[in-house]
């Protein structure tokens, strides 16, 4: 896994480098090679830099000396003269730089900024580091809408400009860059709100040689979570495996309104390799879900008057429930009374538990100021999972905003850190899905946008509940083992997408591309591991 930090935590890790023995002018030496070495690789001809004030500024100068060095034309813009640079470190290449065989451009008008564009190959984006949050100033503004105007390949520097690297938000512009090269790690804010919409590809310079040995030192805001982590839960099943032995799921879901959450909710956990699957649903959609689901059994449960989970559903169900390897709560159930006592009453007992949409609502709603207040609610020795999308998450913490990756994690970490147990686990599930547990948060791979689609969350469900079931026994980090199920659920988006087309993917289309899913991360994490060459098998 691959560490990803806050600004702040970038900061320490600087100091620490410091006082290892390798200065911030080395490391700025460092990155803007390593800047130069990922621009060489695009083969350009002549390139233009842009810098601002500071040292991601320093950054691009280095490496528009190290590019001149090469026999690469280069151009650099500059909103003072290198002298006026107030960064000490950034003036001190920038003078270096200028006395080289580079052209020099101070404060160019748009007009003449455009006909540099025009000129270049690659444009190097170094104005604005990770020190940058709030609206952006002129000419600053100026030039990053002249240079999206403009849409040449652009590759920018630790962050693209405009970006705040603590949120990932945007308020006024930004790059919009086709590679982004960052230092030392990954800054949170890449992942985080507009973030994946203006980074491009992610390249990370680690530029330290010891980094192994210091990057334990500091907190990490999130850890990304790479094919090979995940290659113990892609292993195949034993010759001497039964029913039984895979693990048994209980899919408590649906309603009259929405039966078909519980359809896609227990055929991707059967999908997902849980041995054996029962639904337990109102009897007024039970045979609904048995002629879509003839394989899997549905046991029809009291009911309300309006189709839901009725007063006399939490006895039946949690008796049902004791016999199940695992329980998946939520899908199309409703928010209703009888919701409300299923899901607190499953809490109860001592059984793998999975809380999903209208579970969760119903947990907000049993709650007052938001469940990390009542935190013996929900605290309890067995495993739970909980699967909020942002605006569950929001009605789970009181009605805090949650809106961004960064919002996301400080408000799951709320729910866990309350109940302080580390068989708790939220996943926080958005463009960037964050999987939160007390020590951990970890980064899966994201999906495509073809996974922004209604009930794509019941089949993530099914999908965590089929894992769950079957590799229970053996698992070490929770953390770990549900980030393997939400990776499975990207690749199924990668593949449907491929198929159908971006815009024109649905729920289903998933579940039947969840075995493909799981060839692709296989061959990934082979791959990733040095045994797998080419395309695969």
């Amino acid at each position: 896994m691959k560490p990803v930090l806050s600004t702040d935590e970038v900061v320490r890790l600087e100091d620490i480098i410091e006082k290892e023995g390798t200065s911030k002018a080395e490391l700025m030496e460092l990155a803007g090679e390593f800047v130069a070495q990922e621009v060489e690789r695009l083969k350009p001809r002549h390139v233009l830099i842009l810098t601002g004030f500071g040292n991601n500024g320093g950054d691009g100068w280095v490496a528009a000396d190290v590019l001149s060095q090469k026999g690469i034309s280069v151009d650099v813009v500059t909103p003072v003269e290198p002298d006026e640079i107030p960064a000490v470190l950034a003036r001190h290449v920038a003078r270096r730089t200028a006395a080289r065989d580079v052209s020099l451009y101070v404060g160019p008008s748009r007009d003449e900024l455009s006909a540099l564009l025009e000129k270049a190959d690659v444009v190097v984006d170094a104005i604005l580091g990770t020190g940058f949050h709030g609206s952006l100033r002129s000419p600053f503004s100026i030039w990053i809408r002249t240079v999206n105007d403009a849409s040449p390949v652009v590759v920018s520097v630790d962050v693209p400009s405009g970006l705040d690297a603590r949120t990932g938000h945007v308020e006024d512009d930004c790059i919009r860059a086709d590679r982004t090269v960052t230092m030392l790690a990954p800054k949170i804010g890449l992942y985080s709100g507009d973030g994946p919409e203006y980074v491009g590809e992610l390249v990370c310079g680690e530029l330290y040689e010891k980094m192994d040995e210091v990057i334990g030192d500091v907190e990490h805001a999130a850890e990304i979570v790479e094919p090979a982590d995940i290659v113990d839960y892609l292993q195949h099943l034993p010759a001497n495996v039964d029913k039984y032995s895979r693990g048994s799921v209980l899919v408590v879901a649906g309603s009259t309104q929405y039966p078909g959450a519980a359809i896609m909710a227990a055929k991707s956990a059967a999908r997902a390799g849980a041995g054996y699957v029962c639904v337990a649903a109102p009897e007024p959609c039970a045979n609904i879900i048995r002629l879509a689901l003839p394989s899997i059994p549905v046991v029809g449960i009291p009911y309300d008057s309006r189709g839901s989970f009725g007063a006399a559903a939490r006895s039946a169900v949690c008796d049902l429930a004791k016999k199940y390897s695992c329980v998946l709560c939520g899908p199309g159930m409703t928010v209703s009374a009888g919701g409300m006592d299923v899901a607190l009453g499953l809490l109860e007992l001592d059984v793998p538990l999975i809380l999903d949409a209208d579970a969760l609502n119903c947990l907000a709603k049993a709650s007052i100021g938001g469940i990390d207040q009542t935190p013996e609610m929900y605290r309890r020795e067995a495993p739970l999972i909980m699967t909020p999308h942002y605006r569950e998450l929001s009605r789970l913490v009181g009605g805090d905003e949650v809106s961004d990756l960064v919002s996301a994690i400080d408000a799951a970490q709320k729910i866990v850190w309350a109940a302080g147990s580390d068989n708790l686990v939220v996943v926080a599930k958005g463009p960037t899905t964050a999987v939160v547990g007390v020590e951990k948060v970890l980064l899966p791979m994201s999906g495509p946008a073809s996974l922004a689609t209604a009930g794509s969350g019941d089949v993530l469900a099914g999908i965590l509940a089929g894992s769950m079931a079957l590799w229970a026994d053996q698992v070490d980090i929770w953390e770990l083992l549900v980030s393997y199920a939400v990776a499975i659920h990207s690749y199924t988006g990668f593949a449907a997408a491929e198929e159908y087309g971006e815009k024109s993917v649905i729920a289903t289309d998933l579940i039947d591309l969840i075995g493909p899913a799981m060839h692709l991360a296989g061959d990934e994490a082979l791959r990733s591991l040095g045994l797998l060459d080419g395309e695969g098998a």
